[in-house]
């Protein structure tokens, strides 16, 4: 039997293959801390080759030699009246299929009882005692269980029930002594009263007669058996437990508490571990360290002092750490070459750095807030502020609190957003809804700014007040909204507490440096049409702006009545007098992004918005605009009445695929004349200045060759004409003495028939970029907005794999294949991207990659997502960034 039983400490191992495949997972686990020179607790394994057949043995002749070692090293003895060496025994599987029960206190009889009462008191061992025949009772359950003794099986059930609300309960010794007494009769016989060795040689067998009728066991389980330390053996025991390092922030210091003269923390006042004695202090940094550095991740320690000796009773994996904890862990762990760049970027999965980007809620801090679960993720993060039912009530109460040095955090609560809500988007901290979903305007817009978005599809909105299910939220009233990544999304009504995210400090910067050394040519633009969006994408990582909504750029208060001007404007001349205004702005904005993204290209998007989204929407942006009209033009300034007559005239049954666009600069070519002045005014600015920039300019919403000539090339016919890009670019270079500078001009690729047709419009194209938003809803004939209130109907019978606004749907990566190929038969250096949201999902760059496109454009805070999978899949299929 011999041969089949191996010992292990801090001094000895077994590293033998052929050995560890019979101990099972534990006891490998058990080998290779010790291989690592740790302090933990001697033992032995039993392999499984004989532990389903030890009753052909006499036990204790056979395991008396590893008893002594056990005896010399805790100097304790087996058996010993006086200071009895108690033991468990675990159950070590190959695999984590069956769960046995826990096994401890072997040796704990009625002649060693008196001894072990001495160092730890008569309850404490009493209940030791109890503990001891409830894990016995467990196997004897289980095997009557096998052996269809029902009655037998009965009896220990109801016997073992009893004990457990012995064991929970606040029994003195002599309950817990006769809640023993009860129990031996269904023990074999003499476990009690017997020798130490007899009592664990009839607990091994029974164990092993377990093993032999369990069909779950499959012949591959191992027994070992190690020794009971106590943490409440004296004045100087103690137990504790840690974790290597801060599992929030990362911090390099251990976490945890230290119990003085305690077996456990159940009833026990902790300490912080780093407050124990200098000497035990520096021993459990040590053996965090090399814990760490083996595992190359943080671990739970739990540890026990018995008469100033220190165990490492066990350490395990952590599953509650925060992705900084681990980011940082990860750093640390590479700056002393633990490990390699491929380690540390394929440690992190991509989307886990949505919380180190966001803010998180403290839990501890919402657990007395009344909370309303579910609703769709719009924009991951946590948000507290005051709840406001309007944009203009949102921007008033803003204004307010700032002039008062109030409290600024703010909520918009809509029952959906349009673009004039953008900048309230962008001043709030998040924004609720109850239409539309992960693709809807407001979700779109809070993830390009960094904000929070929750759908909640069950609120209703009457006037300023919000009712979820019986819940009414009154305007003013705080509000914490909680949308992580995983799991589901909670409104909490009160103010939680946040942990702010700081891209310094949580490592991220660093993390986003190692990562970009395996990005390569395949790269990551961002959506960004403010400066301080593209100098925050810029240090995310970002090569470039793939996508700069020029319309946003409009809503801003000191521009939008300017340019709703120029919309209702009754003649061309009075449209160039109201764009005339909005130049210099135009070209101030591209000349900020042009120069923060240098060397980088930066493709701006000339207007794409249907011109009846920038009009007044409610009677107080109504009221200003007919006032700043009054003001303009005293004498012939347009009445409310006339105004709105005008606004109704703009409108339209299908505005997504009516008047926007390039369809807008065939009818007033002089706004896109006015952009495009713009761009170029900006451009050879810079160039002046010698900054180097590379402007590409995209034309939206195109469906053939033709629109694109035209706006490119421009036409003149009788009694009209269009002046093509190419002109206006020529002319200010010209004005300024610019040397010609390489631009590009191309198109979203939005429409089906766009696709379709990429081959003919490439020839007036240098670009494409693909829009799947738009190109998602006009191949499946799917409102973004809407799609979700008949989505869970889809996703029950399987109609749809997924929700095709956030993972690209089989019919448009199709499409975005076919045009990707047939633009490149035309022009072989076409640059191809794909923009918005889906950009930013590690299944959608896969595909993007395989299908040949040179990058993904997304919102700033996806920016790392994005870049984080493409160098895994680098380095995962051994490309050379």
């Amino acid at each position: 039997m011999k041969e089949h039983v191996y010992f292990f400490s801090e001094n000895e191992s077994i590293a033998k293959e052929e050995v560890l495949q019979k101990i099972g997972i534990r006891g490998r686990g058990a080998m290779e801390l010790a291989a690592l020179g740790l302090p933990i607790l001697p033992g032995f394994v039993i392999d499984s080759d004989i532990t389903s057949d030890l009753s052909q043995w006499e036990l204790e002749p056979q395991l008396r030699g590893f008893f002594k070692k056990l005896e010399n090293v805790t100097d304790k003895r087996f058996g010993d009246p006086d200071n009895p060496l108690l033991v468990k025994i675990v159950l070590s599987p190959s695999l984590v299929i069956t769960t046995y029960p826990t096994l401890h206190n072997y040796g704990l009889t009625d002649g060693t009882l008196p001894g072990f009462i001495k160092f730890v008191g008569e309850n404490f061992a009493r209940h030791e005692q109890q503990f001891l025949c409830r894990g016995s009772l467990e196997i004897e359950a289980r095997i009557a269980e096998l052996e269809k003794k029902d009655k037998d099986l009965a009896r220990i059930k109801a016997a073992i029930i009893i004990l457990d609300k012995d064991l929970a309960g606040s029994g003195g010794p002599k309950e817990r002594a006769k809640s023993v007494a009860d129990l031996l009769p269904l023990l074999p016989k003499g476990f009690a009263s017997g020798s130490a060795y007899q009592q664990l040689e009839l607990a091994l067998k029974r164990i092993s007669r377990l093993l032999a009728l369990d069909e779950m066991n499959n012949q591959d389980t191992s027994l070992i058996i190690q020794p009971m330390v106590y943490g409440n053996y004296g004045k100087d025991s103690a137990s504790g437990n840690f974790f290597t390092r801060n599992i929030v922030t990362g911090e390099r210091r251990l976490q945890g508490d230290v119990y003085q003269e305690a077996f456990d923390s159940i009833g026990a006042s902790g300490q912080d571990i780093n407050s124990i004695a200098p000497a035990y202090l520096s021993r459990l940094e040590k053996i965090s360290r090399t814990v760490e550095d083996h595992f190359r991740e943080i671990r739970s320690i739990r540890f026990t002092i018995e008469n100033k000796k220190l165990w490492l009773i066990d350490q395990r994996a952590v599953m509650s750490k925060s992705t900084q904890s681990e980011i940082r862990t990860l750093l640390d762990l590479h700056s002393r070459k633990v490990v390699d760049d491929k380690h540390v970027v394929a440690a992190i999965k991509p989307q886990q750095l949505n919380e180190i980007l966001h803010p998180i809620i403290n839990p501890a801090s919402a657990t007395k807030l009344k909370a309303l679960p579910g609703g769709i993720a719009g924009a991951p993060g946590a948000a507290i502020g005051r709840v406001f039912f309007s944009t203009e009530g949102l921007l008033n109460a803003f204004k307010e609190a700032q002039q008062k040095g109030e409290d600024t955090r703010l909520v918009l609560c809509l029952a959906a957003s349009f673009a004039e809500d953008v900048k309230a988007i962008e001043v709030a901290t998040g924004v609720l809804s109850c239409e539309g979903g992960y693709s809807a305007h407001a979700s779109v817009v809070a993830r390009q700014y960094g904000k929070v978005s929750l759908v909640k599809t069950d609120m209703r909105i009457r006037g300023n007040k919000a009712t979820i299910g019986s819940t009414v939220i009154s305007e003013g009233e705080y509000i914490t909204l909680n949308v992580p990544y995983y799991g589901k999304p909670v409104v909490y009504i009160g103010k939680a507490e946040l942990i702010e995210p700081n891209p310094e400090e949580s490592g991220m910067l660093d993390f986003i440096k190692l990562v970009m050394r395996h990005v390569g040519s395949f790269h990551v633009r961002t959506n960004a049409d403010t400066p301080r969006d593209a100098a925050l994408a810029r240090s995310f990582g970002a090569a470039g702006i793939g996508l700069c909504r020029t319309e946003h750029m409009f809503f801003d208060e000191k521009r939008i009545n300017v340019f709703r001007e120029m919309i209702l404007s009754d003649t061309r001349e009075e449209r160039k007098k109201a764009l005339a205004k909005l130049l210099p702005i135009q070209k101030t904005d591209f000349y900020k992004l042009l120069k923060i993204m240098s060397p980088h290209e930066v493709t701006i998007r000339l207007l794409d918005a249907p011109l009846h989204e920038f009009l007044p929407h409610n009677d107080d942006e109504m009221k200003k605009f007919v006032a700043y009209l009054a003001a303009r033009d005293k004498a012939e300034a347009l009445s409310e009445k006339e105004v709105r007559i005008r606004c109704d005239g703009l409108a339209e049954f299908n505005p997504m695929l009516g008047h926007r666009g390039c369809r807008i600069a065939v009818s007033f070519p002089e706004i896109y004349e006015m952009q495009v002045r713009a761009i170029f005014e900006a451009v050879y600015t810079l160039q002046k200045e010698g900054v180097e920039v590379h402007p590409e300019i995209m034309i939206p919403i195109i469906m053939n060759e033709n629109e694109l000539k035209l706006l490119v090339y421009g036409k003149r016919i009788e009694g009209a004409a269009i002046r093509g890009l190419v002109d206006v670019e020529e002319e200010i270079r010209q004005a300024m003495k610019a040397r010609p500078i390489k631009y590009r001009v191309g198109t979203m690729i939005e429409l089906p028939v766009a696709a379709l047709r990429a081959g003919e419009i490439a020839r007036y194209a240098q670009f494409f970029s693909f829009g799947t938003n738009d190109l998602t809803q006009t191949t499946l004939g799917l409102s973004r907005d809407d799609f979700n209130s008949f989505m869970p109907d889809y996703t029950q019978f399987d109609v749809l794999d997924g929700n095709p606004f956030q993972m690209l749907d089989q019919g448009v990566k199709e499409l975005v294949e076919l045009a990707t190929r047939r633009g490149r038969i035309t022009r072989p250096d076409l640059m191809v991207g794909l923009c918005g949201e889906h950009g930013a999902i590690p299944e959608n760059i896969r595909f993007c990659m395989e299908a040949g496109l040179n990058y993904v454009s997304c919102s700033p805070y996806s920016v790392p997502i994005a870049n984080l999978t493409i160098a895994q899949m680098n380095l995962e299929r051994g490309v050379v960034a």
